[in-house]
């Protein structure tokens, strides 16, 4: 019996741990929390059953289904301090949505090493961001991209996200602060594109991975439910303190954490797709 509850209470205790951290980070960062979730999964979801091939798709899937959960909580608490662009949301949100399904079903077509290839170079190229100082120190424009310029940056950065299983906040944050928004207002509007990218995400991965066989236990599709209750009844608590300390802590230090993090996980992820 206590066999049977340590089996149990690891993989919850990291799950819970994980949507403890997403969410913050998702608050403070507008990020939708999946660097941190998708790599606690990795080593989560095992503990569940399941296939290595398997396991990457049903990490990716079951992020996106947390983000969900995690960038709303983030988008009201932000709309309430009057920080959300609505119109950039309206008008981007046809192409995330697109490049959103195009990211998912390519996804589909690709296994579980080429996928943890992609996270982990993915994960080192935006720990860049929070690394080095931003080459878009720079406003290169006062007005946010339109006509095919939108639908390039929207599409791909919908496509890029599904491939991860991230909310896609670092780079529409980039976009909107070197056209001119400040660092509050394109964090606070991120939580709302992290929103667009999710929930079809979340609804591709669980549609296409139906008819796969040696999932983790518990999954509906390539979505595991367990994973997500988990995380995301904590990401829920943490995503308000996260967007407090957005609005009043200095961000430098908290960029730098985050970068070295992200560079260990993308390490790790290398690692783990070199052994499959």
């Amino acid at each position: 019996m206590q066999g049977d509850m340590m089996t149990w209470f690891v993989p919850l205790a990291a799950m819970l741990g994980a949507g403890l951290f997403a969410g913050f980070a998702a608050g403070i960062f507008g990020i939708g929390g999946g660097f941190v979730v998708v790599p606690a999964l990795f080593v989560v979801l095992p503990l569940l059953g399941g296939t290595h091939d398997a396991i990457a798709h049903v990490a990716i899937g079951t992020s996106a289904a947390t983000i969900i959960v995690t960038s709303i909580r983030s988008l009201l608490a932000h709309a309430k301090r009057g920080a959300v662009e609505f119109e950039v949301l309206k008008t981007w949100a046809p192409w995330i949505i697109l490049g959103d399904g195009a990211g998912v079903m390519l996804a589909g077509h690709v296994d579980g090493h080429i996928l943890t290839m992609i996270f982990a170079v993915g994960v080192f190229l935006m720990s860049l961001n929070f690394l080095l100082p931003k080459v878009g120190g720079k406003v290169i424009s006062d007005t946010m991209p339109s006509g095919i310029a939108r639908v390039g940056i929207a599409g791909g950065l919908g496509t890029f996200s599904a491939l991860l299983g991230i909310g896609g906040g670092t780079i529409a944050i980039m976009v909107m602060t070197l056209c001119g928004r400040s660092i509050h207002r394109a964090i606070a509007t991120a939580s709302g594109i992290g929103t667009l990218i999710a929930i079809p995400s979340a609804i591709g991965f669980a549609l296409i991975g139906l008819k796969e066989s040696g999932l983790p236990w518990g999954s509906l599709g390539y979505v595991n439910i367990p994973a997500t209750l988990a995380i995301a009844s904590m990401s829920i608590l943490t995503a308000p303190l996260g967007v407090a300390a957005a609005h009043s802590l200095p961000a430098a230090p908290l960029k730098k954490f985050f970068g070295v993090y992200l560079v260990v996980i993308a390490f790790v992820m290398f690692r783990n797709a070199m052994k499959m």
